[in-house]
């Protein structure tokens, strides 16, 4: 094993276990928060700082692109024990990054006109400092997500809004019948756990689940439904 393997695994060796949970202290989970944002190669852990309080995480600093604010937050929220995410990072552009409005909304409306998910026309952009706003309306959440992920990735873009609206066309007559399955085929064992409610084509997921993994999954087989406008998470993460 080579020494930075050698100093992760140490890493890894940090929790305490109480029974079956796994119990972090803020110090523990600061020390994996900064492990695995080195452990990233598309962000420069040196620039950002990493505060934890009662498992609340919250990164501050300065990075140089959106895309690298965005590939930080993601992986913090890997990590074991971070309860909550707060987000100080600013978007600080090399000079060589730098692009005019115009120019942005020009590459924004390329990046989606080419993306085989984005229904073609529906999805209207708008650029203020180099902030990307989405509007319209698309049928599905995945179109949602791959909109904004068309567009985050563009160079001089400093944060993006996702204000797409969904206009599903089918109706939510049997989406409970439908998601709970889901959650008991993606998720894990302890899926019975987690509560579905429906409030005509909002969904509302209650519960306990043990992971920011556990619980995307539960929301993405929420999302997955047809006719599912809305979900309202209030799932609680148990460590």
């Amino acid at each position: 094993m080579s020494r930075v393997n050698q100093h992760y695994a140490r890493k890894l060796q940090f929790p305490q276990t109480i029974g079956k949970t796994i119990m972090k202290t803020d110090t523990q989970v600061q020390h994996d928060v900064l492990a695995e944002l080195k452990w990233e190669p598309s962000v420069n852990a040196a620039h950002i700082g990493v505060e934890v309080n009662e498992g609340v995480v919250t990164l501050a600093g300065h990075v140089n692109s959106y895309a690298e604010k965005w590939d930080a937050e993601r992986a913090a929220l890997r990590v074991a024990g971070v309860k909550a995410l707060a987000v100080e990072m600013d978007v600080k552009l090399a000079f060589s990054s730098k692009r005019t409005d115009a120019d942005i909304a020009a590459s924004a409306e390329n990046a989606l006109a080419w993306s085989t998910y984005t229904p073609k026309g529906r999805v209207k952009v708008m650029v203020e400092n180099g902030w990307v706003t989405l509007t319209g309306d698309v049928d599905w959440e995945y179109q949602r997500k791959t909109a904004h992920k068309a567009v985050r990735y563009l160079m001089g873009v400093t944060g993006v809004s996702n204000n797409i609206a969904l206009k599903p066309e089918v109706s939510l007559s049997a989406v409970k019948v439908d998601i709970e399955p889901a959650l008991k085929r993606r998720a894990s064992a302890d899926a019975k756990k987690i509560s579905v409610d429906i409030d005509g084509t909002e969904v509302t997921l209650s519960g306990t689940v043990h992971s920011w993994d556990e619980r995307d999954t539960a929301r993405n087989s929420a999302w997955s439904t047809p006719g599912v406008r809305n979900v309202v998470d209030k799932m609680v993460i148990s460590f």
